[in-house]
């Protein structure tokens, strides 16, 4: 699900569609929560589907680290790729704020954590990547800790719409490890690796 204060809009011919946030969202902020609404198909599954079906689930989920297609049923699967993402997903099934996002701007994912299949060229915003990769997660997920460790720090602090839908023993486990200056788990083990 979805932060609460985020809508679906045109961005533009080459993009389509995005998600934007109607009011601000500080760093730290909880922005979208795997819920049980959210459908998951196993490879086989997806493979059974008719085609149109299959361009749909491959255009619109992502993959966890079995391998496994999550298919989000609300606004989340119009989240825009960025080499600049100003969310990033945690080890515990829902993504963060890492930095402040104003009115307006589009809350983006780096697809490079999403385990896609085939590279894909996209948009170069002069980070020095111009290309998404399959083994993208192994190559930042260095970078990418240090942003979750940073912005974890204002969990505590900012108002969490979605918090009530992350298992309590997630919750409990988080704080032990926030309370304790604890690095987090990292987001290595988003990684699917093919067989």
């Amino acid at each position: 699900m979805m932060h609460p204060d985020t809508e679906v809009r045109f961005i533009n011919e080459v993009i389509g569609y995005g998600v934007v946030a109607k009011k601000f969202i500080p760093k730290g902020t909880i922005t979208w929560v795997q819920d049980p609404l959210d459908r998951v198909f196993t490879g086989g599954e997806v493979e059974r589907m008719h085609p149109r079906i299959q361009e749909q689930v491959d255009k619109y989920s992502f993959r966890n680290n079995k391998g496994e297609y999550v298919l989000c049923w609300d606004l989340a699967k119009y989240v825009n790729h960025s080499f600049n993402a100003n969310c990033l997903s945690s080890a515990y099934d829902f993504e963060v704020a890492v930095r402040d996002i104003q009115p307006g701007e589009q809350l983006t994912d780096d697809y490079g954590y999403l385990n896609i299949s085939e590279p894909f060229k996209a948009v170069d915003e002069g980070t020095g990547r111009d290309t998404v990769y399959p083994d993208d997660l192994l190559k930042y997920h260095e970078e990418w800790d240090r942003q979750l460790q940073d912005a974890f720090e204002n969990f505590e602090q900012v108002e969490q719409p979605l918090k009530q839908l992350i298992s309590s023993n997630v919750l409990e486990k988080l704080k032990t490890k926030l309370s304790q200056n604890e690095p987090l788990d990292s987001i290595l083990n988003l990684y699917y690796r093919e067989k």
